[in-house]
């Protein structure tokens, strides 16, 4: 099996657009929650993450994706970018290839069809789904490998990353465009996610104290929309080319709950088993990561879920852990959110900084566990771990490793 490494990031999220911007607002403590702007509601839940209209103007060229599409667009663009690698041959190019992940995919198209009934036009059924994000991507760059789309609710991106590392690793490809899009802020999406009564409702009027996660106030998770990208290569081949490489892909685990349609199983069981399979998969022990990324969407239920998983799996290692939710900052992205998240791990591991888990004033249990409570971290991390825990009980962790 060969190694796989990060050689190229891209995000678009509520913080901005760009991979040093985004981080150096979130380890600031900086917040992109805040009231609904792109449309008029009277939901019970009136705030979002929304990716700021100035954002729009770093589209790559026009295109009649969807929403969702044109914010994978942009964050691929940065990552292909950032790799600084293009393929020059037609083997080249039939080595490269794209996953992308999405939860809801192409709402917006959705929404617009179901309004106009019978007077869609005849690209309709095409835009609204999932698989012509990556066909769009794969059009753009010229990636002739391996194509899929996955749609696994809110670990959809931990799964396209996993799953695309896995491409390269047995051979099928040298190099992966990979990660996660959404864009649900949508009078529908929001409908829908309120009608669960899934989301935050009892910080309208302070919309950046809304996302709480392990805090006793937190009422709900935040709706955010955005996209993360990464270039997946070998590396062997990205050594051969004088790559530059962020962090190495180390390890990838997944699990079922097969519990129930929202809630995760309350023994913890299925979180716990995805992350055992990370390490697993990585060759390593509990005690070699220093940094979690938690899924951590500010639920009652679920942080303290994840949290007695983090606890039982590390044991002793818990002391002195360092975990965080990058969700109080940029609310859930529910597909996107695991790309965005192993971004994030991965930066934590380039700079020696552990972002904050905001609005974590009085939280709900104790816990050995340093859940970076509002403000930054400086910590030499050597290996991180980035989790994933979506509806329905679809379990996925990244192990990532500083090389």
């Amino acid at each position: 099996m060969r190694r796989v490494v990060i050689t190229g990031m891209g995000i678009i999220c509520p913080l901005g657009h760009g991979l040093e911007t985004v981080w150096r607002r979130l380890v600031n403590g900086r917040s992109g929650i805040r009231t609904i702007t792109n449309f008029n509601t009277e939901l019970p839940s009136r705030v979002a993450g929304q990716v700021r209209a100035s954002a729009w103007a770093t589209r790559p060229e026009p295109s009649r994706a969807d929403r969702a599409g044109r914010l994978a667009q942009i964050a691929a663009a940065e990552a292909v970018r950032d790799s600084g690698w293009h393929p020059a041959t037609a083997e080249a190019h039939a080595m490269a290839g794209i996953t992308i992940g999405s939860g809801c995919g192409a709402l917006e198209a959705l929404s617009e069809g179901a309004r106009l009934a019978g007077g869609v036009d005849s690209s309709f059924m095409l835009r609204g789904m999932i698989h012509n994000i990556a066909t769009d991507l794969a059009r753009h760059f010229g990636f002739h490998g391996p194509r899929r789309a996955v749609s696994t609710a809110c670990s959809s991106g931990t799964h396209a990353i996993g799953d695309a590392a896995r491409s390269i690793a047995l051979g099928d490809a040298d190099v992966m465009l990979a990660g996660g899009t959404e864009a649900a802020v949508t009078e529908l999406g929001m409908a829908g996610f309120a009608a669960a009564r899934a989301l935050s409702t009892g910080f309208n009027d302070t919309p950046h104290r809304a996302s709480r996660p392990w805090d006793r106030d937190r009422d709900g998770f935040v709706m955010g929309e955005g996209a993360g990208m990464v270039v997946l290569e070998s590396l062997e081949h990205a050594r051969a080319r004088g790559a530059r490489i962020h962090a190495e892909l180390a390890g990838y685990g997944m699990s079922g709950d097969a519990w129930h349609i929202t809630s995760p199983n309350e023994s913890g069981d299925g979180a716990f088993r995805a992350m055992r399979n990370a390490l697993r998969s990585a060759g390593v022990a509990p005690s070699d990561i220093g940094y979690v990324n938690a899924h951590g969407t500010s639920t009652p239920a679920g942080d303290d879920i994840e949290l007695a998983a983090v606890e039982r799996l590390f044991g002793a290692a818990a002391q002195g852990l360092a975990m965080s939710s990058t969700k109080s900052s940029i609310g859930h992205l529910l597909g996107a959110a695991g790309a965005v998240e192993a971004i994030f791990s991965a930066m934590a591991i380039r700079d020696g900084v552990v972002p904050p888990t905001l609005n974590l004033d009085v939280p709900s249990r104790d816990s050995v566990i340093d859940r970076v409570a509002r403000t930054a971290q400086e910590r030499k991390i050597h290996m991180a771990m980035s989790n994933s825990f979506g509806f329905g009980g679809t379990n996925a962790s990244l192990v990532l490793r500083a090389i």
